[in-house]
């Protein structure tokens, strides 16, 4: 099994119903649909029986002992304790996307960071603005935060309208809004601070930092010196949900190398021919250390908070007595107009306010890696306000207040999708060359891809001139890499405007025959053959033997004597570890692996989820090349 075969037999090739389900429900827009449907059961609930809803949440629930007890509603618990897990997956993904993400361009960290500081001064002044002289004024933090979970779903809900890196701009503004939220909660909306709590916080803090730079086994330590900092938090006078969002931010993002891979195998194999409880647990610690702190905690927490805590903390906030006079009195009251007005029109106009404004002041070296229409698109989603405006709301506010408040934050979210869905009909309704360049821009994207495309090196399938290339990294004995190979053939039989490259990765400590068939194949591009002997070994995987190589050769009419001495000579074996050197020079370690004009694809490889990506790609080389026409054009 090779490095990339669970993700690409779970999510490309499974037609299960009961994985179907999975993949939906640890998407953003099935996260989002739950977080709904808590939302509608929360407002049915306290529509229904008021009384049973309160006295439900209000109930308290005491740990400790002796005289250190903590004692809280199951309200608090939910807000301050679960949460503190939704903020720590929030800061994991962040991490991940500043590591090996998008953010990896730090010009793309500074201009996001600075959206996200005017996507909340915008609406915090329009909320002043709007309730001026009035005691409700103190609550102008309610209308500054975007809800990673509503924007994020939104934004996947609009599926291919926008491209794809949105995701991590979206994403940036939510953690840094939240962070920059909690902070405000900490010094307007808290208790007096508790100095020594405070440092004692920041000491836990600290000590977790310097286990995880140790690299040593720590995540049982990390985890207690967490709840330190939770508490200490708490005692502090200080909101502890910002505990999640800083170990989160900690924990480090990295792809699984090819070392790691065979060192896990190894061990497998040790295990596999003598099972002592001793070689299984250095197994599952070979396995574990293959893959990064940040994504084996993801892929355990994202389920719990997406399908639990984020709809459990909905179902305990969002519940408001609804009535026909109660909305009229809201929708004319200075809180949920403010909430609604600075959310709604001041998170669009702060977004792209801000970056148009870094853009200009920095001569064009700050600019978006999307266009101006996702940059607005993206600024109308991310006025969608729910967690962390409830969070600040009930802080802020009491009784009939507190549910006007609420009332405005959930028009947010019909205001958000509203305002996204005209910004993106808009544009569908521009020419494909305009619609192109507002939705992809005309920065230079990033590259995953280590080692360019050599016409006169690569072997390469297509026309030379092609908008759009897909590099596979594969091996012939991997059984993946022979079930992508017709998903390939039918995108290049589909679409004469995409070539396809081919490089080797064999992986011999899980496949042996892939390196004699990487070179058997070189021996064909030798004698003028690659591509067919190519098809061939893939359609042939079960019989790569030295034989069999020999056997293929003779039914494509090669020199049978000059093919041999290539095998036995190993004249192949420099140019397949010229592919095997920029496989790791690009971080691949598993097959196959796709780049789509130099971005690596993740996610599944069949037809469709290709063809996707390869759409896309079409999209950004277009806008690119717009990009470059018009100021030519302009000086003319």
């Amino acid at each position: 099994m090779t490095g990339n075969e669970p993700s690409g037999a779970r999510q490309g090739l499974s037609t299960q119903s009961t994985a179907r389900w999975r993949t939906f429900v640890q998407t953003e827009t099935g996260s989002a649909v739950l977080l709904l449907a808590a939302v509608v059961a929360a407002l049915l609930w306290a529509n229904i029986d008021l009384h049973s809803y309160e006295a439900v949440w209000e109930a308290r629930f005491t740990i400790g002992f002796d005289t250190r007890q903590l004692s809280l509603s199951l309200h608090e618990w939910i807000n301050a304790g679960l949460m503190s897990l939704f903020f720590f997956v929030v800061g994991l993904e962040a991490r991940r996307e500043f590591d090996i993400g998008e953010l990896r361009d730090r010009r793309w960290v500074l201009l996001s960071g600075v959206a996200a500081l005017g996507s909340m001064i915008v609406p915090a002044l329009i909320y002043v603005a709007i309730n001026g002289g009035r005691d409700s004024v103190h609550g102008w933090a309610t209308a500054m935060s975007t809800d990673t979970a509503f924007a994020l779903g939104i934004l996947a809900a609009f599926g291919s309208r926008l491209p794809a890196s949105l995701r991590a701009f979206m994403l940036s503004i939510s953690v840094v809004d939240d962070l920059v939220a909690l902070l405000v909660i900490a010094v307007f909306y808290s208790d007096d601070i508790h100095a020594p709590a405070l440092v004692a916080a920041l000491g836990a803090l600290l000590v977790i930092a310097v286990l995880l730079m140790s690299g040593a086994h720590c995540g049982v330590y990390c985890a207690a010196l967490s709840v330190v900092v939770w508490v200490a938090l708490h005692e502090a006078g200080v909101d502890p949900v910002v505990t999640g969002l800083a170990v989160g931010a900690l924990m480090i993002a990295y792809p699984a190398t090819r070392g790691d891979l065979e060192r896990a195998t190894r061990l497998f194999r040790h295990f596999r021919e003598q099972p002592t409880p001793e070689l299984q647990r250095s197994a599952v610690q070979g396995l574990a250390a293959a893959i990064s702190p940040n994504a084996r905690l993801e892929q355990r927490f994202l389920p719990w908070v997406s399908l639990g805590i984020v709809p459990l903390f909905a179902l305990a906030n969002a519940g408001i007595e609804l009535s026909g006079a109660k909305l009229a009195a809201a929708f004319t009251s200075p809180i949920t107009l403010g909430i609604l007005c600075g959310c709604v029109l001041g998170k669009i106009v702060g977004v792209v306010g801000a970056m148009a404004t870094s853009q200009m002041l920095s001569g064009g070296r700050l600019r978006p890696n999307v266009g101006w229409g996702s940059v607005t698109a993206g600024g109308a989603i991310a006025g969608a306000a729910f967690t962390v405006s409830l969070l600040i709301a009930s802080l802020a506010f009491e009784g009939e207040e507190l549910d006007q408040a609420r009332i405005g934050i959930l028009a947010t979210l019909v205001g958000a999708f509203t305002l996204g869905w005209v910004v993106t009909g808009v544009m569908r309704l521009m020419p494909p060359a305009r619609r192109s360049r507002a939705l992809w821009g005309s920065s230079e994207p990033l590259t995953d891809l280590a080692v360019a495309v050599d016409v006169h090196h690569d072997k390469i399938r297509g026309s030379a001139h092609a908008a759009v290339t897909v590099v596979e990294y594969g091996n012939f004995e991997c059984p993946y890499c022979g079930q992508a190979e017709s998903v390939v053939r039918d995108l290049l039989g589909s679409d004469s405007d995409v070539r396809y490259v081919w490089r080797h990765l064999p992986l011999p400590d899980v496949h042996p025959h892939a390196q004699l068939a990487a070179e058997a194949s070189e021996a064909a591009a030798r004698q003028g053959r690659f591509w067919e002997m190519h098809d061939l070994l893939l359609d042939r995987q079960d019989a790569l033997s030295g034989r069999d190589l020999l056997r293929y050769a003779q039914e494509l009419d090669l020199d049978i004597d000059v093919f041999r001495g290539d095998l036995e000579q190993h004249r192949g074996a420099l140019r397949v570890a010229e592919d095997v050197d920029s496989a790791d020079l690009s971080g691949v370690s598993g097959t196959p692996t796709f780049f789509i004009n130099g971005r690596r694809h993740h996610g599944a490889y069949d037809i469709a989820a290709l063809t996707q990506a390869v759409v896309r790609a079409r999209q950004q080389a277009l806008a690119g090349q717009l990009g470059a026409v018009e100021p030519k054009s302009t000086a003319e």
